[in-house]
């Protein structure tokens, strides 16, 4: 894999990353209603999730998605209905338990890291994207360990430099809103959005 390759893949993958999408929705839900520090984890957990689908992607197990359609059916029905949840419980949540909930139950980052991974693996199509995307950078049919390693690090780089960036922005916007009234409209908004995110992770 040439340099030009590398820089052309992780172009992709940073697009590919920061394109409208479940994960994304749920990173701008939970950087607008805590902050930018525990939706690092999550995103971390976002971007592990695709790793794991790219690997399984190199070892073309394309079969798994159709063998195995059941599973990542109900995998994707347990990932929407909890992020519906979540949006309820954003959406509902007084002011000053909020606070709180950045304080203490916000603040399990390996909660933030397995729900997010959690978001993403519950999207089997991810490793169809990776099985027709890897052949326009590498012959899978002659791909050594090295190599797999070294785009398994580039693909996680480059989905987390655009995770970052979305967090980043979200995080901005919320350390506008001051007000009870803006953060009443703040946790509407990010309710709202995780919400949204889960009917769409059902409706697919």
């Amino acid at each position: 894999m040439s340099y030009e390759s590398m820089i052309t893949f992780a172009l992709a993958i940073f697009i590919f990353g920061i394109t409208p999408g479940p994960g994304v929705f749920a990173l701008i839900s939970n950087s607008l209603n805590n902050g930018m520090r525990t939706s690092i984890y999550l995103g971390v957990g976002m971007a592990v999730s695709d790793v794991v689908y790219l690997i399984l992607a190199f070892y073309g197990l394309v079969s798994l998605a159709k063998n195995y359609a059941g599973v990542f059916d109900f995998i994707s029905i347990v990932g929407g209905l909890y992020l519906i949840y979540l949006g309820y419980k954003i959406f509902t949540a007084p002011i000053d338990k909020n606070v709180e909930n950045v304080k203490k139950s916000y603040r399990s980052y390996f909660g933030n890291f397995s729900k997010g991974f959690l978001i993403s693996a519950s999207n089997p199509k991810v490793i169809i994207f990776y099985i027709a995307f890897l052949p326009t950078f590498v012959d899978l049919t002659a791909l050594s360990s090295n190599d797999m390693i070294i785009i398994s690090v580039i693909t996680f780089c480059a989905l987390m430099c655009g995770l970052i960036l979305i967090s980043y922005s979200a995080h901005r916007a919320r350390q506008l809103l001051t007000k009870e009234s803006s953060v009443k409209k703040l946790n509407a908004t990010a309710g709202s959005i995780m919400g949204l995110a889960g009917f769409y992770l059902l409706a697919k």
